[in-house]
């Protein structure tokens, strides 16, 4: 007798018996007389489970010799890479930042304030990081062209955001902006966008949160959970004409907007890591995070195909919605996966960036009861009946201010990244090769005390005011919508969300935030979100 392991046995063997799934073939040195006990039945299935299992080992042997490969080609990359020992680069590799800082962007804002010139170089990344109002203009505005968001971002983000309007460069960028900042600067539209985010807030927000602050010991809620699914309904009624009716927190999260959180932090996580083989490797071998993302992006191309689909079967003449007047406008120019690639991005900047906004918002007001006394003295003597018109909010200078100051200290979008088309100088005298990222840092110069003064750390909305009107500063400074050609053509429409909710809910209710005194403490991903959500106590404004 002897043991076979999946081997290739020849016709003229056959087994005794006819089922061992996960043992090994005992098989007899007598073929001809256990041939003639055999079925043919049992042989066709002993056959069957043979190949089985040598599909089985086979399959095994692929895996081993691509994971091999894959190991051998990260080694060789590593012992080829001209790693740096300065702290900095050690500091980043070794994660001992950890060890003092909360947040990644809190310890790059260190290093950016020790800094002279208010940039720093990360060797092992290959990224140059300035906070720096002279070198921000130069990249946004001077020398605009020499800094495209560039292939090497495309590449990490384009399974996610596609072509859209915050991943593209060149004509794709400039047609869609071209489109964009026609539609959202139309009145029309903009009064369409205040009638669904008051009806939202009237019909929903306020009953949900009455409903809460009335339960027995006053009830609390997550309110960045809460302020998502309000900003994801709000933005698909805008955008799409449709209602999610995600603003009922008896039910759990859609698939979807789980899917877009998944996509959102591995694709930041692709931007953190120092051998950009190790995901694309990933992903062609569907492991890991990558075999994650991907589940996450079927999902998300499911609704946006469906959200088309039904724009198509209404008809695009009925639709006040963004995407009808898009698809309106372009007619056949552009294909489904462009207009798919415009879905996500209106998710992207109407969702994330509202509820990140909101939460820190109210986070920062539970801080500084002040200013919160302040706000509703602008409401009170503004409001006219309860009722609030665009006109009200716009005359409420104090709010705007407030929301301001808020945006500076937690920005949404923490950060942005460049890549030099050419060899370049910075106006502070930082040599930027060709193909380096360059990132400017909205958060870190948001706490830098040589723009903002000794109180940088401050909550404090007087500094926007003169004569207590709002005034606005250089947006090279204050750098939270960008700034030059690309700067966020969404702004006005974010900002009126934003004070609608405020104003609305400050009216009604003082919600005292349970996590006030600690200091958040923020997840990975595209746009700002605090790890563990933002408890709050919902209490009815006396």
């Amino acid at each position: 007798m002897f043991i076979l392991y999946g081997s290739p046995i020849s016709s003229s063997y056959s087994a005794h018996k006819t089922s061992y799934p996960l043992n090994p073939f005992v098989i007899s040195p007598s073929p001809n007389q256990n041939k003639r006990h055999m079925p043919t039945s049992a042989a066709n299935q002993m056959g069957m489970e043979i190949a089985q299992v040598q599909n089985s080992l086979s399959h095994l042997f692929f895996t081993f010799s691509i994971s091999f490969l894959f190991f051998s080609l990260i080694v060789l990359f590593l012992r080829s890479r001209p790693w740096c020992n300065c702290h900095i680069c050690k500091t980043y590799l070794s994660f001992s930042w950890r060890s003092e800082f909360s947040n990644f962007s809190d310890w790059y804002t260190h290093l950016l304030k020790k800094s002279a010139t208010g940039t720093v170089h990360i060797h092992v990344l290959g990224t140059t990081i300035t906070a720096n109002p002279a070198n921000v203009q130069h990249m946004l505005k001077t020398r605009f062209e020499n800094y495209p968001k560039g292939k090497q971002f495309s590449s990490i983000l384009g399974d996610f955001l596609g072509h859209g309007i915050f991943n593209s460069d060149g004509d794709m960028w400039r047609f869609q902006r071209k489109m964009a900042s026609l539609e959202l600067g139309s009145v029309s539209v903009r009064s369409y966008a205040f009638k669904i985010v008051s009806t939202e807030i009237n019909d929903r927000l306020i009953p949900f949160l009455r409903s809460i602050s009335g339960r027995s010991n006053s009830g609390t809620v997550d309110i960045q959970d809460l302020f998502r699914r309000f900003a994801l309904d709000t933005i698909c009624k805008i955008s799409f004409g449709l209602d999610p009716g995600c603003l009922d927190l008896d039910l759990p999260m859609s698939d979807f907007a789980n899917a877009f959180d998944t996509a959102s932090r591995l694709s930041a996580l692709r931007a953190t890591t120092t051998a950009p083989i190790v995901w694309k490797l990933k992903r062609f071998l569907n492991v890991g995070s990558e075999k994650e993302l991907k589940h996450a992006i079927k999902i998300i191309d499911g609704l946006a195909q469906a959200v088309i689909r039904e724009r198509r079967k209404i008809g695009l003449s009925t639709g006040h919605d963004l995407l009808s007047r898009f698809m309106g406008a372009v007619q056949e120019q552009v294909d489904d996966k462009f207009l798919r690639d415009i879905v996500v991005s209106f998710l992207l900047a109407g969702r994330d960036t509202v509820a990140s906004g909101l939460t820190t918002f109210f986070l920062l007001l539970s801080q500084n009861p002040a200013v919160a006394a302040a706000i509703r003295e602008e409401i009170e003597t503004n409001k006219k009946d309860g009722v609030l018109c665009p006109g009200q909010l716009n005359n409420m200078h104090y709010v705007h201010a407030a929301l301001y100051e808020n945006l500076r200290l937690y920005p949404p979008v923490q950060f942005d990244s460049k890549f030099s088309a050419k060899d370049d100088v910075l106006p502070d005298g930082t040599f930027i090769r060709k193909g380096t990222r360059v990132m400017y840092h909205p958060y870190a110069m948001g706490r830098m005390e040589s723009i903002w003064g000794e109180d940088c750390m401050e909550f404090k909305p007087e500094r926007w005011l003169r004569d207590g009107v709002f005034t606005p500063e250089s947006l090279f400074k204050y750098t939270v919508f960008q700034a030059g050609p690309r700067v966020c053509i969404g702004k006005e429409l974010s900002i009126m969300e934003m004070k609608t909710v405020i104003v609305a809910i400050m009216l009604r209710f003082n919600i005292d935030v349970l996590m006030s005194k600690e200091k958040p403490q923020f997840a990975l991903g595209l746009t700002a979100s605090i790890k563990g959500g933002v408890q709050a106590r919902i209490l009815h404004q006396s």
